[in-house]
């Protein structure tokens, strides 16, 4: 029961927020800026988030990487991306909406590609990419509405590190013309 009114509350707060924008594929030389959610867990996220920001910075375009981070960390253990950029267990609402400060954070950028490098479904992730004004829209999955206008996903049988992921991502992009 509580779990149908937590998805009730989920899709009408994901209504109110999503973005109109229309979306769709655009080649890296129409791309200004650009955020990117990268998930702490995954052991390659510091390579991942060190290879994006060369690989965007290359084409002179402005990224702004968001951490997500909602492990519970033991006593004395620090947390080691930045409080300002990383959406933590306590930034979320008791439905798992991130805070408006968060997402405020996110929009003020205005970029103009939005990138998650999310293997599975995080309802945080999910939130932000619907509200994205972000003109293309690039995933490890799609998501419900057909979200992302880009998935690269795993190849059958392997399950690749955020880092690996994005180098597949970063090879379709060098395609787009």
């Amino acid at each position: 029961m509580l779990d149908g009114f937590k998805d009730l509350v989920r899709n009408q707060g994901m209504k109110k927020y999503a973005s109109t924008e229309p979306t769709g594929i655009l080649p890296l030389d129409k791309i200004r800026s650009a955020v990117a959610f990268i998930d702490v867990e995954d052991t390659s996220y510091d390579v991942c988030k060190v290879e994006i920001m060369n690989f965007f910075r290359s084409y002179g375009i402005k990224v702004d990487i968001f951490f997500i981070d909602f492990r519970k960390l033991t006593d004395g253990e620090r947390l080691i991306t930045s409080i300002t950029t990383t959406v933590l267990k306590k930034d979320l609402n008791w439905y798992g909406r991130p805070s408006k400060e968060k997402i405020d954070l996110m929009l003020e950028g205005n970029p103009d590609l939005f990138l998650s490098m999310f293997p599975r479904n995080e309802y945080a992730v999910e939130f932000m990419a619907k509200c994205s004004k972000a003109r293309f829209k690039i995933g490890r999955f799609q998501l419900p509405d057909n979200t992302f206008d880009l998935v690269i996903k795993d190849p059958a049988g392997r399950a690749y590190s955020e880092a690996e992921a994005f180098r597949e991502i970063a090879a379709f992009l060098r395609k787009i013309r």
